[in-house]
């Protein structure tokens, strides 16, 4: 009985673990002739908890940017950023979106200063050209390895980074303020 149930418990660890590889779904179409050609797998987006997370959080405070939840997971993915930061740079730029100039869709303060705006056509514009410039220009052009040396080059203010991390934190600690927004455990 003790070794069936160590057994279950190895089971149940090992999937719990290989859950934490497992962040895409990949359809294939299938064919019924031969071909010599390769099929390129459609990539499929599945809802992982921290679109769901991130989701909730920007509900929260009634954020015009709650539904574009995922853009921001896929974003963060594709320019290897931190999955909170380009949100929270828009907590503390436009308090999530609900004050930017008018018609921009431009919750992040990007190319603002004076009269100059930077207008966009959409939330996802929006979060892929400020993701894609943080990771390309930031980071790797100019080196900036952390939220606080990205803030030096970023805003003109001492503090904007560590309000930035600090909503950060608390887009994480939303996470786990409620077990069924929680992030999948890992070992």
């Amino acid at each position: 009985m003790k070794f069936m149930i160590k057994k279950i418990f190895i089971t149940l660890i090992l999937l719990l673990t290989l859950t934490q590889f497992i962040g895409r779904a990949y359809a294939v179409p299938i064919s019924s002739a031969s071909s010599a050609q390769i099929q390129v797998p459609q990539n499929v987006l599945i809802e992982s908890p921290r679109v769901k997370i991130l989701k909730s959080f920007l509900e929260k405070y009634s954020s015009p940017l709650a539904p574009f939840a995922e853009s921001f997971i896929k974003n963060a993915d594709k320019y290897n950023l931190d999955w909170k930061f380009v949100a929270a740079i828009s907590g503390l730029e436009s308090t999530f979106g609900k004050q930017i100039p008018y018609s921009s869709y431009n919750g992040w303060g990007w190319g603002v200063y004076g009269d100059n705006v930077i207008r966009f056509s959409s939330w996802d514009e929006g979060i892929e050209t400020v993701s894609k410039g943080l990771r390309e220009n930031y980071i790797n052009k100019w080196g900036a390895r952390d939220v606080y040396e990205i803030g030096r080059l970023y805003a003109s203010s001492p503090t904007w980074a560590v309000r930035v991390d600090y909503i950060m934190d608390k887009i994480g600690e939303f996470s786990l303020s409620d077990p069924k927004n929680a992030l999948p455990l890992s070992l």
